[in-house]
């Protein structure tokens, strides 16, 4: 039942990883096409470098989960399931957020 467990919460915790990495990636893109914009480019890029430490503490805290569950231990298990999942799960509130601040109507 133990390794049942294990595999549930490292899937849980490789999602929240691949979440968190795809808001990093997100505002990585963002940046990247504000500073081809130059100077009409520079609120976008303001706000994109204060969203680094968000999306990188994210990242790390979802890598945090996905080794912890590794672990043969039931309870190490949870911690890295709550870990990676919560993770995502913020990352995915954050990223909408970003995307809705800069979402245009064609």
């Amino acid at each position: 039942m133990g390794a049942v467990f294990g595999i549930v919460a490292a899937v849980i915790a490789l999602v929240g990883l691949v979440v968190a990495l795809g808001h990093v990636g997100y505002l990585a893109l963002l940046g990247n096409a504000a500073k081809k914009r130059g100077l009409s480019g520079g609120t976008t890029t303001d706000y994109v470098n204060s969203r680094w430490k968000v999306a990188g503490g994210a990242a790390g805290v979802a890598l945090l989960g996905l080794l912890l569950t590794g672990a043969d231990s039931v309870p190490v298990d949870v911690v890295g399931l709550l870990l990676g999942g919560g993770a995502g799960i913020y990352a995915k509130q954050a990223l909408d957020s970003t995307r809705s601040r800069f979402r245009t109507l064609p």
